[in-house]
């Protein structure tokens, strides 16, 4: 019997074969979506989608946070602020700024104890925002980070609604000053990558790294199917426990002290 989580998961060249069936028929030409909202061919899309999804992408692995919320302090930003550096977006509090990393305050109403909580994409095993995607968009790597292709997402946001961590933004507004190994654009859906191109050249996530240095080390990434990895390690030794695993989403990020 096949893998039904297969079946949802980009080939090696970056697109399911259903998916990649459909972009052949589509990218005869180009495609105006909405008043202002125009994609190139999408045979330029999938090019683009599977040589980004083709780097450092393994089935062997899987990649996963766990954060110590004993650990995390309420005045400490510097996870956000690292990923909003390294990535270049910016929240100036306005309800509309993106948000790929925030801090939520979490108190249990028995004790009445609070905890500090980071909260991004949790780059779930079965992704809700995967399945509602009309396009592809919304893809999932084989090693399971989950990420959008701007270049095929038509910013309907049927994902931001799909996902229950709230952890998509759609960008409102004309961009300047993008990094050029993360490309975002106007009228698209975006969210935390697990910084995509630091994990393929062998570093840490900017929150992960910022966290260790300015922080109380509360946050660690690594390897989820290397049972010898630190994190399989320190989740094999302690309790923690996923945002919302009733669902049986399965998340890739995992936190003690909740």
């Amino acid at each position: 019997m096949s893998d039904p989580r297969q079946a949802r998961v980009r080939d090696e060249g970056g697109v399911d074969q259903g998916r990649r069936r459909f972009l052949g028929a589509a990218a005869v030409a180009t495609m105006v979506l909405a008043p202002g909202v125009s994609l190139v061919t999408y045979a330029k899309a999938e090019d683009e989608a599977a040589a980004g999804a083709k780097a450092g992408a393994s089935a062997n692995k899987r990649w996963g946070l766990l954060i110590d919320t004993t650990k995390c302090k309420p005045s400490c930003n510097a996870c956000v602020t690292a990923c909003s550096a390294v990535n270049g977006w910016k929240d100036e509090g306005r309800p509309t700024d993106p948000q790929w990393i925030r801090k939520v305050e979490v108190t249990d109403p028995k004790t009445g104890l609070s905890h500090s909580v980071p909260v991004m994409c949790q780059h779930c095993a079965e992704p809700p925002c995967v399945e509602v995607c009309p396009t592809g968009a919304s893809f999932q790597r084989a090693d399971g980070i989950v990420l959008v292709d701007r270049h095929i997402c038509i910013g309907c946001r049927y994902c931001m609604m799909a996902c229950p961590y709230k952890a998509r933004s759609f960008v409102h507004e004309t961009l300047t000053d993008q990094k050029p190994d993360v490309p975002r654009g106007k009228g698209t859906v975006e969210g935390c990558t697990l910084c995509v191109p630091r994990v393929d050249a062998g570093e840490q996530p900017a929150c992960v790294e910022a966290c260790a240095r300015e922080g109380a080390g509360a946050m660690m990434f690594g390897d989820l199917n290397d049972k010898t990895s630190a994190i399989s390690r320190a989740l094999a030794s302690y309790p923690s426990v996923q945002l919302r695993a009733d669902l049986t989403l399965d998340p890739g990020v995992h936190y003690r002290g909740l």
